[in-house]
């Protein structure tokens, strides 16, 4: 239902050359959307509308009757998803746009002047959409986000529960590596049965645990408080409950992913044995895998999608490769180039460039988006490597600390990423021998560049 209306007025006019004549801007909110058509379309050329069902199918009916046919609006939140995906329905081109791109000039500010701003921008084509995933990925990146948010929860109970233990002086946690591990999940479950006696916690030692049965009687032995074990017991059973939730959401992921194949394989679906995979010939071992890892066959799934097996670059797990996959999709050609790919990851700076010159390199963003945040995690854990890229970790840390070292060798994974996934090639590491002996000629020949320069300057 039409809210408020607001009459254009001659100020308000595009007056650049228009590229999008019929182009529409939305300022997007939680409950009022301010959607502006160009200046002649209606008697008004700004509405509001609410944020229900029927709103946005009103919408979608006064652009068509105004004959819009590309709309712009800012990626606040969530709150654009539902719009977005009645336009799209409804046969508009949609561009949603980094609301950074979108900031009006100083001055009053309202949701009318917010919308027409965009139009204006729309109209004249200095817009450019975000990368925006098709269904298939949005239901995979959607479930595996979720995996992602119910395991951190869960790891928030483990903690609760060692904290109730320590509360109570119950020094376990410090003689077994995992207090939900099968010593420690047995030991927690008989405490909430009832057992208070150390030794008879003993049955329940695994035989792989190295502390001594003295070491583990003395920490059992502790003080038993009512309020403690309430909590232990609640913060117990909160992270099976997430446990469970968690293998749902696996099932789920995997129906996705079985969805991927079949769209390569006619429309058959072949569902992947667990220990199914196809190892290359090159890859001397099997990567180890966490007690967070999946339980249905992750690398399998990725390797037949991708048709290359991105999971033997350095670092990179199968929850890395798989959290990339939801986030990027398999078609990286949307981005033209790598430089573009990792510009996306928020992997380089924001260099500005004026009369061929650096003017300024902006910094990094804070929070970069789930890939990044993936390939920087895959980064970090070659500080110790015996690799080209473990050398190259060592050397930019060198340069420039850890954090700085971790965003360069990010980038340097995700060109190697881009290059697999996009051009089908395997992953080929360089030899350690012939990257030292390579870049120990560069460092002569810079070395040697700065002498001459010093001669001529003498």
């Amino acid at each position: 239902m039409t809210k408020n209306v607001k009459k254009a007025n001659a100020k308000n006019v595009v007056t650049m050359p228009l590229i999008n004549p019929n182009a529409a801007g939305i300022d997007i909110g939680d409950t009022l959307l301010a959607v502006a058509v160009p200046a002649g379309r209606d008697n008004v050329c700004v509405k509001e509308f609410g944020a229900f069902t029927c709103d946005l199918k009103s919408i979608s009916k006064w652009l068509k009757q105004c004959n819009i046919e590309t709309v712009a609006m800012e990626s606040t939140g969530v709150y654009w998803k539902p719009l977005f995906s009645v336009l799209v329905q409804d046969g508009f081109e949609v561009f949603l746009v980094n609301a950074k791109h979108t900031k009006n000039v100083t001055g009053r500010k309202t949701d009318e002047s917010d919308a027409m701003w965009i139009q204006k921008l729309h109209s004249c084509g200095l817009l450019s959409s975000c990368f925006l995933p098709d269904e298939q990925t949005e239901t995979l990146r959607t479930l595996v986000r979720f995996r992602r948010n119910l395991t951190q929860d869960s790891t928030t109970y483990i903690l609760r529960m060692q904290k109730s233990l320590e509360l109570m002086n119950i020094k376990i946690h410090t003689v077994i590596s995992d207090i939900v591990g099968k010593t420690g999940t047995a030991i927690i479950e008989a405490i909430i049965a009832g057992e208070r006696k150390a030794e008879n916690f003993m049955p329940f030692i695994n035989g792989r645990i190295k502390a001594d049965k003295e070491t583990l009687i003395k920490s059992l032995q502790g003080n038993w408080r009512k309020e403690h074990l309430a909590t232990l017991r609640m913060s117990y059973e909160m992270y099976k409950i997430l446990q469970q939730k968690i293998t749902e959401c696996e099932k789920e992921i995997q129906e996705t992913l079985q969805y991927y194949l079949a769209a390569k394989n006619e429309g058959i679906i072949e569902p992947i044995e667990k220990n199914e995979t196809e190892i290359s010939e090159n890859k001397k071992k099997v990567k180890k895998k966490n007690k967070n890892h999946p339980t249905f066959n992750t690398r399998a799934y990725i390797q037949k999608i991708h048709g290359v097996d991105v999971v033997e670059i350095y670092g990179l797990s199968e929850i890395s490769a798989l959290e990339i996959l939801g986030e990027t999709g398999t078609d990286l050609s949307k981005w033209a180039t790598e430089d573009r790919f990792v510009s996306w990851l928020n992997l380089c700076p924001n260099n500005k460039i004026s009369g061929g010159k650096l003017i300024s390199s902006s910094r990094l963003k804070k929070k970069p988006n789930l890939a990044s945040q993936a390939f920087r995690a895959a980064a970090n854990s070659l500080g110790r490597s015996d690799h080209w890229l473990g050398d190259y970790f060592r050397r930019m840390k060198a340069k420039g600390g850890n954090k700085y070292a971790i965003v360069a060798t990010a980038r340097k994974l995700a060109i190697i990423y881009y290059r697999m996934v996009r051009y089908k090639k395997d992953f080929n590491p360089v030899d350690m021998k012939q990257y030292k002996e390579k870049y120990k000629a560069a460092k002569i020949s810079y070395l040697e560049r700065k002498l001459e320069q010093l001669r001529c300057a003498s």
